[in-house]
């Protein structure tokens, strides 16, 4: 197998990028880009550090990230499983990318940038959910906002299907690789009713 090496190499097997693909891209967040980011609940936050790299699902029951001002956008860190891992990235390197997506649209709307993380008791407050505050708050700063082609989306029919019975499930996983000792059919039925209550 032939490994390629260099840029040039690269770029020799494929033809120059097509316009659009250059001339959407902003170094900051555009009305537009702003009223898509407003509405997208879903996103997956991409991170890197010394361990390597990290890519986290994040949802909200609104808006996934807050958008501070035309260059900034805040993501509450809701408790989860505390691996940590996009966040021990962001505290030791910082470079972050987001993909944004809709249900129902092929389009996805992604950002590069930096980010910081932060445990300000006011910033905090401002995301609370009934008693609940998230347990950081992920500020990152926009360096480039653009569309992802919709091509991905549209091969692979996302939205059109619904594959789960084709997949292992949580619980099924958890047994394999715990010998028996977690997960389990159990695990899968009552995930849903029991992470409510720790969500909100």
């Amino acid at each position: 197998m032939r490994k390629i090496e260099t840029v040039e190499a690269l770029s020799a097997l494929y033809e120059d990028a097509v316009p659009a693909a250059i001339v959407k891209v902003a170094r900051r967040l555009t009305p537009l880009y702003r009223e898509w980011i407003e509405g997208a609940r879903f996103c997956i936050l991409s991170t890197v550090g010394p361990e390597g790299v990290h890519g986290s699902p994040r949802g909200d029951d609104g808006p996934v990230v807050r958008v501070e001002d035309e260059t900034t956008l805040m993501m509450p860190d809701w408790r989860g499983n505390n691996r940590l891992d996009c966040l021990k990235d962001i505290v030791e390197d910082g470079r972050v990318a987001l993909l944004f997506l809709v249900p129902g649209s092929n389009t996805t709307v992604r950002v590069n940038g930096r980010a910081m993380l932060t445990d300000d008791e006011g910033l905090r407050q401002s995301f609370a959910h009934k008693s609940i505050l998230p347990a950081t708050v992920i500020v990152i700063e926009v360096a480039e906002v653009y569309t992802q082609c919709a091509k991905a989306l549209l091969r692979s029919g996302l939205w059109a299907r619904d594959d789960r019975d084709t997949v292992p499930t949580v619980g099924q996983i958890l047994a394999d690789m715990s010998d028996g000792e977690m997960g389990g059919a159990a695990y899968d039925r009552d995930y849903e009713k029991n992470a409510k209550p720790r969500m909100w």
